[in-house]
């Protein structure tokens, strides 16, 4: 009789303990967030969605909703469109989504003519020669983000011919300055 009193005390206490357990959880209830990346045509709208999403929760996603944004953009392109940009990237930095150099090169790497990809402390001989391929590949992924954001995004063809030329240009340099550094041993 004392192993029948012991099985049933020990399930009367995993009772509790489940009990206790879903008590507890009804008590926090646990938030989910639907993060819907903005639909429609109007930027505006959009930029005010997702800024919502994500303060309330979806600010893993930041990456997906500033693509999406360019998107939304691309059907209404014109140049107002770059100050909202810079606008939402200040919001994302002062709401911590992002620090302010992030937020910079984001900028730039989008709307800007220069290249974030070349932004380096280093040698050219020692640092940038031996990744040439590798650097002038991202150097490509940049200008077709830039023709994204000042073609597509803000219909500034004058930047993006600049941005272009600095592209070829830099080609040209860096492949004559590497030539030039020689072997790096």
């Amino acid at each position: 009789m004392k192993s029948s009193m012991k099985i049933k005390l020990n399930g009367i206490v995993a009772v509790a303990a489940i009990t206790t357990s879903l008590a507890a959880c009804s008590n926090n209830p646990t938030r989910t967030t639907a993060c819907s990346l903005p639909e429609g045509p109007n930027l505006e709208q959009a930029v005010s969605a997702a800024r919502f999403d994500l303060e309330t929760g979806c600010e893993h996603e930041f990456d997906a909703y500033f693509q999406r944004l360019l998107t939304i953009a691309e059907g209404d392109p014109k140049k107002e469109n770059k100050a909202m940009f810079s606008d939402f990237l200040l919001w994302a930095n002062d709401a911590g989504l992002l620090s302010k150099r992030q937020a910079r090169e984001l900028y730039n790497r989008y709307f800007g003519i220069k290249y974030v990809t070349l932004v380096s402390d280093y040698s050219v001989c020692s640092q940038t020669c031996p990744n040439q391929s590798d650097v002038m590949r991202e150097m490509n992924r940049e200008l077709a983000d830039k023709e994204q954001g000042l073609l597509k995004v803000s219909s500034d063809r004058l930047n993006y011919t600049r941005a272009s030329n600095l592209y070829q240009e830099t080609e040209l340099v860096l492949e004559a300055t590497c030539e030039a550094c020689g072997p790096i041993e």
